[in-house]
């Protein structure tokens, strides 16, 4: 069961991997408080499908920035695991953002996308409000990447705190 829209975001603690930075990183969603956040779950590194969609948040990640939200990509790999693959990919030498190692997989368990018979996650995509709530959650399966773009689209509607209609785009009329 995938986490609920209207729950609330499941405490976590967690190693990260971080670019320039020396170490293994602490992330937790203590320190996420009051932000807008867009968590997104690959299954694995050093795979096909998900370099080109760590690549395209990596490319849009100005845009969510504008928007005030916090990118943080997560998977069950380890945090050398992703340190290794970040840092010898060409085509994720642009990401900025946090990559969880959820090697316990907690995390992905706790928002229900944890595919226990393989331990990785599916690629679910969750944007969770400033106070923690669960707003919009999608996931797809292993082989079908998700569109990054249409995550942003989706974080400056619910930003709104309007009726958005369908295909509303920003600088498009909202509903009363």
């Amino acid at each position: 069961m995938v986490l609920g829209i209207s729950q609330t975001l499941p405490e976590f603690k967690a190693n990260a991997y971080v670019r320039g930075a020396s170490d293994v990183q602490k992330i937790s969603n203590a320190e996420l408080k009051d932000k807008w956040i867009v968590i997104f779950f690959y299954p694995r590194d050093f795979t096909f499908v998900c370099p080109t969609e760590i690549q395209a948040f990596a490319k849009l990640s100005k845009e969510f920035e504008r928007e005030g939200a916090t990118v943080i990509g997560v998977s069950t790999d380890s945090y050398y695991s992703h340190k290794a693959w970040f840092e010898s990919d060409e085509k994720l030498k642009d990401v900025n953002f946090p990559v969880i190692a959820d090697t316990t997989h907690e995390i992905a368990k706790a928002f229900g996308v944890l595919k226990e018979s393989e331990g990785e996650a599916f690629r679910g995509t969750f944007i969770i409000d400033t106070n923690g709530v669960v707003r919009h959650a999608v996931v797809n399966d292993m082989g079908i990447g998700r569109s990054v773009e249409e995550t942003l689209r989706t974080l400056q509607a619910l930003r709104t705190g309007k009726l958005c209609p369908v295909e509303w785009k920003p600088g498009q009329t909202t509903l009363d």
